[in-house]
């Protein structure tokens, strides 16, 4: 019997429910930052995959009204932003987006801390909060970003420059024995500090690896891309046979103990449908009811862990709270739930 090749789902009902995600992330009032970036580039996502324009209407008010407020210092989170600038330009023509989301690129490419191998360092403010730090968030936040940019303008500097990012957080951060990614990479004391597989950290390294595979055309003449293409088959494995029985994964992915995390499970279930292997897909159709059970009526996603530093040790993840929703939690939900629409029967 062949397995199959799409994820089995009412198509309608999960439009209903991106639907309801979208209206609640747009309720929130986040601030020109990662949570915010991460949230709205989910929306872009189901307005593409809807073709609802009105969601990008509402992205776009609320991008204008950031730009009023006065943008706050650059750094590798605050890049994030960058998505939902590519979209907004992609959508309108509107060469202003284009030319704030280039001074983000400007600042990756020529101010932003870096080490080793020309690695981008994890930024989270003005401070140098993390000296020579490697944190798999800067591959959504960063890395991502300039993949999509230098795809859509026709920059191979900039797509080499992001293709290399991936390439050194695979060199840094993924555990060759087993295939997961660590949280961070340490590189004054050559560590990965507390050494936790955490869950979100493997989301966002197989959510834009995907994303890179199939966004960069003929990826299969850059040997970056085949490094990714070699990590994230090795991650999905891993990723595979540490699915609950939930279809979930946790928040430290190999702890028994560590409550099932909703964003982690979001944007692994998404790239592994982005991965369009059957394997894979299975998951991914198992984790849609526990996804699903996670989101209220309303369109808040529930039981997403807060921001998350990198931890002195395993309680410290454990215990990190998931009583509120997050914009990244309505982010990535989106991100998976937008790639079930349109899917070939």
């Amino acid at each position: 019997m062949e397995k199959p090749m799409r994820i089995e789902c009412d198509e309608n009902e999960i439009k209903k429910v991106i639907d309801a995600v979208v209206r609640h992330t747009m309720t929130m009032d986040m601030t020109w930052d990662w949570p915010c970036g991460v949230a709205y580039y989910g929306v872009c996502e189901a307005a593409k995959a809807t073709g609802k324009e009105e969601y990008l209407a509402l992205v776009k008010e609320r991008v204008d009204t950031y730009q009023g407020f006065g943008l706050p210092v650059y750094t590798v989170n605050t890049c994030a932003m960058g998505h939902s600038l590519l979209s907004l330009h992609e959508w309108t023509g509107d060469e202003t987006y284009k030319r704030l989301a280039e001074t983000y690129i400007d600042y990756l490419r020529n101010r932003a801390e870096r080490f080793g191998d020309r690695v981008l360092q994890h930024t989270v403010s003005a401070n140098n909060d993390f000296p020579e730090q490697a944190w798999a968030d800067t591959l959504f936040m960063a890395a991502y970003f300039m993949l999509r940019a230098g795809v859509a303008w026709k920059d191979e500097e900039l797509l080499l420059d992001a293709l290399n990012q991936f390439a050194w957080h695979i060199t840094y951060l993924q555990n060759k024995q087993n295939g997961l990614w660590y949280h961070g990479y340490n590189n004054v004391n050559k560590d990965h500090m507390s050494g936790m597989h955490w869950g979100r950290a493997n989301a966002w390294a197989a959510l834009t690896m995907a994303e890179a595979l199939k966004r960069t055309p003929q990826w299969y003449l850059y040997p970056a891309c085949m490094e990714i293409q070699g990590s994230l088959a090795e991650q999905l494995t891993a990723l595979k046979g540490l699915q609950t029985e939930k279809g979930l994964w946790r928040t430290v992915l190999d702890d028994p103990e560590s409550y099932e995390e909703i964003s982690a499970s979001a944007g692994i279930a998404a790239s592994m449908v982005r991965s369009e292997n059957p394997y894979y897909l299975q998951c991914a159709q198992k984790a849609l009811p526990g996804l699903l059970e996670n989101i209220s009526p309303e369109g808040r996603v529930l039981n997403v862990s807060g921001g998350t530093a990198v931890m002195k040790d395993l309680e410290g993840y454990r215990n990190i709270t998931k009583n509120w929703p997050q914009g990244w939690g309505q982010g990535l939900a989106l991100a998976f739930l937008s790639k079930l629409v349109g899917q070939e029967a």
